[in-house]
């Protein structure tokens, strides 16, 4: 039996991770990743951690993949996914306060890429500049569509992820 519980949390985190690396070329596709503000869809999977822990490893992997399979920086393949797991982290311990939780990945994002777009990429405008436009995504993508997502996965999450809310 405690096998079954690391393989289900295996495949949770694996399938998380795919679905993030999908969602960020689909997006990428529209051109919606990059822009002064950027609309990152795969950053909606940050509600995730509110209904399974393997979201962490998920996300932060997905991440990561994302990054070296769009043709990162190697700042941002090292310090994307940090910020992502940070938020990861946050989110989930907040779980319990759907609105509280999706705040962390939204933080972590908002302080954490400026100053990797500014140093990995060159990119010249001020960093507080692009918090705020960084923020402004991450607000859309995380808190507009991710708690979309949530309420629409609320009800069937005990079925998904066996012990979600």
């Amino acid at each position: 039996m405690k096998n079954r519980g690391r393989t289900v949390f295996l495949c949770q985190g694996a399938i998380i991770a795919a679905c993030y690396v999908g969602l960020t070329f689909v997006v990428r596709i529209f051109g919606l990743d990059s822009g002064a503000i950027q609309i990152r869809l795969s950053e909606m999977l940050c509600v995730l951690p509110m209904f399974t822990p393997a979201a962490i490893p998920g996300l932060y992997i997905g991440c990561l993949l994302a990054n070296l399979l769009t043709g990162a920086v190697w700042l941002d393949v090292l310090i994307g996914p940090v910020a992502t797991l940070i938020g990861a982290l946050g989110t989930y311990a907040l779980r319990k306060y759907k609105w509280l939780a999706p705040i962390p990945p939204i933080l972590s994002n908002t302080l954490i890429v400026p100053f990797v777009l500014a140093y990995g990429y060159g990119i010249e405008e001020a960093i507080p500049l692009m918090m705020l436009t960084v923020g402004i995504g991450e607000v859309i993508s995380i808190y507009a569509c991710g708690m979309l997502f949530y309420f629409a996965l609320r009800k069937r999450a005990p079925r998904i992820f066996g012990n979600g809310k």
